[in-house]
Parts: structure tokens; sequence; C-alpha cells
């Protein structure tokens, strides 16, 4: 028989410190006109609403997004002028406005009323948002009419519920309505509110991976709820999570977890190795920027090569994406 603790499991302590929503989201684009990966991680907890923009080795910046005196007033558009060592010291300047920014419920990721640029030499190389006409308006930057979106490589999720957990991301260029729900020991995945995948008897199918389609295009898919698994043991106290890939083509960039995301991976791994009955329970954990099924996608990927650690793999050239998905169980 399968335990039916799938239906009513543990949960992670609520606290004011833990995230409602955290996206990585990591972007191709040029600096200087040198290539680089950008990556800009939306973080939203019961107090607190930032953005974080990372280039390696050239910068790193956290804007916050809550508003700066009462909460009726929006925050104001800011800009920052930032020398870059590694680029022959070259300046670079970043603009933002969230003054007018829409959210989705819970989400720490506006879905328009925004803009994020950076240009250099007055010439607009970055450009996020859905704003642009107000940009030019108000910088006078040049260039900045002819300007797509940037090319996304990957997003990394972490999503918090009960047994339904939902993500709107961005998938080669349209965006879709992700559903996970997981409860009796079956996992379900919905496309646009659509059923695309139904795994039965997790506690035997905890890890797998099948072929689904989102908006027309065949994407891989990965599972690992095996700390899900656990939990129902009582073995993690209730910090597991589930782990959710979504991958066409060669996949995208796995960048190191940092700051917020990072503290969230620390706390789940000491919290389970404290409830560990055994020494090997805790190396089965993913650590804070790999899992076995992240290592497994991208073996399959590219013949073995696994760079879960790196900020650097070179992807997107041929179209390829990841959408990565941590799901964690709350009160």
């Amino acid at each position: 028989m399968i335990p039916a603790c799938f239906s009513q499991p543990k949960t992670m302590s609520s606290s004011s410190q833990v995230p409602q929503n955290l996206i990585t989201c990591i972007y191709q684009t040029q600096l200087c006109n040198s290539p680089t990966y950008l990556t800009l991680t939306w973080s939203k907890t019961l107090f607190s609403h930032s953005l974080t923009i990372h280039a390696p080795d050239s910068f790193s910046i956290t804007i916050s997004l809550n508003p700066t005196t009462f909460s009726f007033f929006r925050t104001k558009p800011g800009s920052k002028s930032i020398l870059l060592t590694q680029h022959h010291y070259q300046r670079i300047k970043l603009y933002w406005d969230f003054s007018r920014s829409n959210f989705a419920h819970n989400s720490a990721e506006p879905e328009s009323g925004f803009y994020i640029a950076i240009s250099c030499n007055a010439r607009v190389q970055f450009f996020l948002g859905d704003l642009l006409e107000e940009l030019t308006r108000r910088s006078g930057l040049l260039g900045s009419h002819q300007l797509g979106q940037p090319t996304l490589l990957s997003r990394r999720e972490h999503v918090f519920g009960h047994k339904n957990y939902i993500s709107r991301a961005q998938f080669l260029g349209s965006k879709h309505e992700i559903g996970i729900e997981c409860s009796e020991g079956t996992l379900k995945v919905k496309v646009d509110g659509e059923t695309s995948l139904i795994v039965k008897r997790l506690a035997w199918k905890f890890r797998g991976n099948e072929r689904i389609f989102v908006g027309g295009v065949e994407f891989e898919f990965y599972w690992d709820v095996f700390n899900w698994v656990n939990d129902c043991k009582g073995t993690t106290n209730g910090t597991g999570h589930g782990v959710f890939v979504f991958q066409v083509g060669d996949g995208g960039v796995w960048p190191e977890m940092v700051g917020s995301e990072k503290r969230l991976m620390r706390k789940s791994l000491s919290m389970s190795a404290a409830s560990a009955s055994m020494p090997s329970m805790v190396s089965l954990s993913p650590s804070p920027s790999c899992s076995s099924v992240l290592q497994w996608a991208e073996e399959s990927s590219d013949g073995g090569r696994s760079s879960c650690s790196s900020s650097t793999r070179s992807s997107g050239s041929n179209g390829g994406f990841s959408l990565l998905l941590y799901a964690w169980r709350k009160d």
C-alpha cells in the first residue's frame, strides 16, 4: 500500500524570512560590446521585495522594490552609474522604473508596467520590460527603438504551496502557465490549464523523465520528488522540496545560488541533516547548487558534461532553454 502521506505532508514552518517567491533568470546579452551572462534575481518575502542584478566579474547591485514610505506610495524610478574594471574601465549606466509595475499574486517578478535597462556609451545594450518609450523619453538614449527582448537562457523559480504549485514563465518567447499538482501519491503536470502528464505511484517513481509539449514545442520534463517521499517517512522534518526541470535543446545556464536563495537551501539541508537517522540520508539531498535530476538532465543533453556549479556554460545560440522549479510545501 502507498502511504497516504502525500495528502497531508509535514510542512516548512512559516517565517517572515521565508520567501513567498524567488526567481532567477539568466540572459545572454552584451556589456560594452562584450558577450556576457546577466543574472536577475527577484525575491519577495513577507516584509521585503527586491531585485538583484549580477554580471560575472563585472558588478552586482540590489534594488529594493518596497515603497520608501507608506504602502500607498510606489517606488521611484532610479539610475546608477557603474565603473567596469574588467572592461578597460568603461562605464555603464543602469536604469529602472517599477513605479507602475503589475504583479501576479505573490509573484516577485512584475508582469507589466516596468523597465530595466543598461547602457554603454549612451547606447542601450540590455532592455527588459514594456516601457521602452518611457525610457527613451527620460534618458534620451540612442538605439533603444531597435532593441528586442534579450535572450532568456534559463529560469529557476522557488514556488510555495500546499498541493498545487504555479509558475508563469516565458518559454522561447511565449508566456505559459505551468501547474504542478501532487496529492495521494500522484503527480499531475498542467500547461495552460490542460493536463499534460500524470505520474502515479510516486513512492516508486519519485524520479523520472517524459516528453511533453509546451506551446507546440516538445520539452524534456524531469522530476525528482525524493525529498517528498522522505517527508512521508518523517526523515526530513517537513523541509523537503520537489525538483522539476523543463528543458529544450541543450538546456540553459545553471548559475550558482547566492543570497536569500542560498540561505533557503542551506536551511533546508541543515534541518534535513539534523533529522536524518542515518548519515547516508544527508548525501541523498541535493546540494545548494545541484540536484541528481539536474545532473541527469545535463548528462542527457551534453553527453555527460555536468556544469551545475558553473555560471558560464555555453548555451542559447541553438535555442536551448531550461525552466527549473523548486516546489516547497508550506503551512
